[in-house]
């Protein structure tokens, strides 16, 4: 399976993310649901701490790639939803946050402020689509 992160010239290129990736060959795809901040009784997680709430998510995400055989590597498309855009940036500028990926090769990604997600206390959703080798 071939790969390419493509940063077209004259478009900004984000620190953050690819603005496309394209994949050729043999593969599986994986589209994995909207994560929350939340634990196995779907009670939230770190109540008021973005910080926390993301390592949370990502924690679960990582857990959900590895049971569909994938890695971060393997990540396509990146969907976040925030209740508070600032807030969010402002954790992703500390260089103590841990990274999940390789951070040369982020996949596209989409951010989205929001008023409101599936429980009050839910300040972090991301949602992933990743594609594997068959």
């Amino acid at each position: 399976m071939e790969r390419e992160f493509i940063n077209p010239r004259g478009i900004y290129k984000h620190p953050a993310f690819t603005r496309i990736v394209t994949v050729k060959g043999p593969m599986k795809m994986i589209f994995i649901a909207g994560q929350t901040p939340s634990d196995e009784n779907y009670k939230p997680v770190a109540p008021g701490d973005y910080r926390g709430q993301y390592i949370s998510v990502m924690q679960s995400l990582d857990a959900q790639l590895k049971a569909a055989g994938a890695t971060w590597d393997d990540v396509v498309y990146r969907r976040i939803f925030v209740l508070d855009v600032d807030k969010y940036l402002k954790i992703q500028s500390d260089p103590t946050l841990p990274k999940w990926g390789n951070p040369d090769r982020p996949p596209p990604s989409t951010m989205v402020g929001v008023t409101r997600l599936s429980n009050p206390a839910f300040l972090i959703e991301i949602d992933l689509t990743a594609i594997a080798a068959a």
